[in-house]
């Protein structure tokens, strides 16, 4: 039986299939797309692995898939595109195709513009039951906006109005998000594709509520479990290399004292 706020080390379709029908509240991963992301040579089956994401994801539930393509022969792959537009066929909403842009990117020095960003596409389950927006800072807060009846209606707005408003002092984020890569990003043990902890707080936050289930079928360095864990919410993880779960044994020790919080399936 999986249980929760456990690591489990064993290949995540077989435990995904372990897991109840509509049992879990969030995704939260970055699956080990093309060949940049070979997680010590395991590859995975993408197609079953998403059908059983969707079967266990909740009514309202989200899935956060933060991925990138590899350029091959001179071509990007189209694979994270690919993937969208499967979840799509299964059924999920490809709620916001957000943008992880990379503040450090590392130099590639190729015949093109340097690439500094992946997606994170944010999958629902019909309407999302959880969004905690972000915000930001305005830049004339205090300040006052006229609008005028200009007397004509369009689909996008449908009303006539003459109103003053004020402006607030803060708004949405928008949905491009700046992380760094490498240390600076919180990570500092060694993993071939890491992504930031700001990065997974700041989903984790948007998308759940605290007490809520956290999924990350390819946990890797244990980053959605530590946010997850400072912002109160249980977790799931399953991750197919011991080597990387000593990683994530280490991480959470930084955070808590948890007796237990291994399955060791390979063994």
């Amino acid at each position: 039986m999986i249980e929760t706020n456990k690591i489990y080390n064993q290949d995540c379709l077989i435990g995904l299939r372990e897991l109840p029908s509509e049992s879990i509240d969030m995704v939260l991963t970055s699956p080990p797309y093309d060949n940049l992301r070979t997680y010590n040579g395991y590859s995975f089956d993408f197609e079953n692995i998403a059908k059983e994401l969707v079967r266990v994801i909740k009514q309202g539930g989200v899935i956060v898939w933060v991925v990138g393509d590899q350029t091959k022969k001179g071509s990007e792959t189209g694979t994270s595109f690919r993937q969208a537009l499967y979840f799509k066929e299964l059924g999920l909403n490809i709620h916001d195709t957000m943008i992880w842009h990379k503040v450090n990117p590392i130099p590639l020095n190729h015949n093109r513009y340097e690439q500094a960003f992946e997606y994170m596409f944010v999958f629902s389950k019909g309407k999302p039951k959880t969004f905690n927006p972000l915000l930001e800072p305005t830049l004339t807060p205090g300040s006052y906006t006229h609008r005028r009846n200009t007397g004509r209606v369009t689909e996008a707005a449908t009303r006539n109005r003459c109103e003053t408003t004020e402006v607030k002092k803060t708004k949405y984020k928008q949905n491009i998000f700046d992380y760094y890569v490498g240390s600076k990003s919180g990570e500092t043990e060694t993993h071939p594709a890491p992504f930031p902890e700001q990065l997974a707080h700041d989903h984790i936050v948007s998308w759940s509520n605290k007490g809520d289930i956290v999924l990350d079928p390819f946990i890797g360095s244990g980053t959605t479990a530590k946010m997850c864990i400072k912002t109160d919410r249980k977790y799931i993880g399953f991750e197919i290399s011991k080597e990387y779960c000593e990683i994530v044994k280490r991480r959470i020790a930084d955070v808590c004292y948890q007796i237990d919080i291994f399955d060791f399936k390979g063994e």
